[in-house]
């Protein structure tokens, strides 16, 4: 279980090098982090932990990424969804999602989109 000052991030993809580098960029501007390489990983994470913010990789080994919308959504209804690719996409957005980046990802472009995704989520539920 995380702590609750701190915002908690779920990052989930297959390429560990991600994982690694973006885990020590979280963890050093305070987040709670947890990581899953597959997808069967995530879903077991997503059902027993509350997420502020999931990066979603769109291509994992065992489902597409946008399969994890709706647990997400039943069990974090306030999660913010970022999803993340590395393929080019005709569309600059994916349904469900709050945001959609290409790789490579520059971190402060990255860290900067969260706090205004958690700054619009948390202006939404005050409302």
């Amino acid at each position: 279980m995380f702590i609750a000052s701190k915002p908690s991030i779920l990052i989930i993809d297959d390429d560990t090098a991600i994982l690694r580098t973006f885990t020590r960029i979280f963890q050093r501007k305070g987040f709670c982090v947890a990581v899953a390489e597959k997808g069967k990983e995530a879903i077991e994470k997503i059902c027993c932990n509350h997420f502020d913010v999931a990066l979603i990789d769109l291509c994992l080994p065992d489902m597409e990424g946008t399969e994890l919308f709706p647990l997400i959504r039943s069990t974090s209804p306030g999660t913010v969804k970022i999803m993340l690719t590395g393929k080019m996409l005709m569309r600059n957005n994916i349904e469900g999602a709050d945001a959609l980046l290409g790789k490579p990802i520059a971190p402060d472009e990255l860290l900067s989109l969260i706090d205004s995704k958690l700054k619009d989520r948390n202006m939404e539920i005050r409302l």
